[in-house]
C-alpha cells in the first residue's frame, strides 16, 4: 500500500538523484574514518597488550572495522544506483535490486546502533583490564633480567610519560612495591636492611617514598 506517493519530473528526479549521490559518496568518506579508527585502536592495543593484563578485547576495533569495510561497500553501491538512475537503460536493471538494498541499509543501520552500544558498555571492561595490567606492570617494574617481562619498565615509562599519568591510581602506588631491582640493592647494607619491609610471612620488599624517573618526567 502506497504511503504519501509523490511523483517527480525528469528535473526533479536528477536533482534527487545527485543529492543522494553526495549523500552516499559522504557517507563512504565516514566509513573510511570508522575503519581507520578501527584500525588505530587496535594498534593501541597491540601495543600496550603488556599492560592489559592480557585481556584486551579486540572485539570493538575488529567491529570498526568490519563496519567501515561495510559502509564503504553498501554507501559506494548506492552512488552507483543514484548515478545509473539518471539513465533510463540502466535504472531498469538495477529497479529490482532496490527492494534487497533498501532492506540490507535497514540491517546495516541496526549494526551501527549495536556497535554504538557496545563501545559505550566496552569502555567499562577496557577500564577495569588496564587498572589491572597496570596494577601488576608496577608490581614487574623491576623484573628486566626475567623473561617476558624485560620490556614492562620501557613500556610503563613510556606510557607515564605519554599520558602524564601516575602510577595507577595515583603516584603513592610505587610507595607499595619494590621498584628498584635487586640487582642494584646491597642486602647486607644496614640501610638497605632498615628500608625493608617485612609484611607477616611475607617479605614485602625496599619499600621507599619515592616514584620512578618517568613520573618525573611526566610533571
Amino acid at each position: 500500500m502506497p504511503f504519501m506517493s509523490l511523483k517527480f519530473n525528469l528535473q526533479k528526479r536528477v536533482k534527487l538523484a545527485q543529492g543522494l549521490w553526495m549523500l552516499y559518496w559522504l557517507a563512504v568518506i565516514v566509513g573510511i574514518i570508522i575503519f581507520s579508527l578501527g584500525i588505530f585502536f587496535k594498534i593501541e592495543l597491540r601495543k600496550r597488550s603488556e599492560i592489559m593484563d592480557n585481556n584486551e578485547s579486540h572485539l570493538v576495533p575488529n567491529l570498526l572495522i568490519l563496519v567501515g569495510m561495510l559502509s564503504c561497500g553498501l554507501n559506494a553501491f548506492g552512488g552507483k544506483l543514484c548515478h545509473d538512475s539518471l539513465d533510463p537503460q540502466k535504472f531498469s536493471k538495477m529497479k529490482p535490486m532496490l527492494k534487497p538494498y533498501m532492506l540490507l541499509c535497514c540491517g546495516f543501520n541496526a549494526l551501527l546502533l549495536l556497535l554504538v552500544l557496545l563501545c559505550i558498555l566496552m569502555q567499562f571492561a577496557v577500564y577495569l583490564t588496564l587498572a589491572e595490567g597496570l596494577k601488576n606492570a608496577i608490581r614487574f617494574y623491576k623484573d628486566t633480567d626475567t623473561p617476558g617481562r624485560c620490556f614492562m619498565k620501557r613500556t610503563l615509562d613510556m606510557t607515564q610519560i605519554e599520558f602524564r599519568c601516575c602510577g595507577n591510581n595515583n603516584f603513592r602506588d610505587w610507595f607499595e612495591v619494590q621498584w628498584i631491582s635487586n640487582r642494584y640493592l646491597d642486602m647486607s647494607n644496614d640501610v638497605v636492611k632498615e628500608v625493608n619491609h617485612d609484611s607477616g610471612t611475607r617479605f614485602a620488599g625496599f619499600l621507599i617514598c619515592s616514584a620512578v624517573f618517568s613520573l618525573i618526567e611526566s610533571n
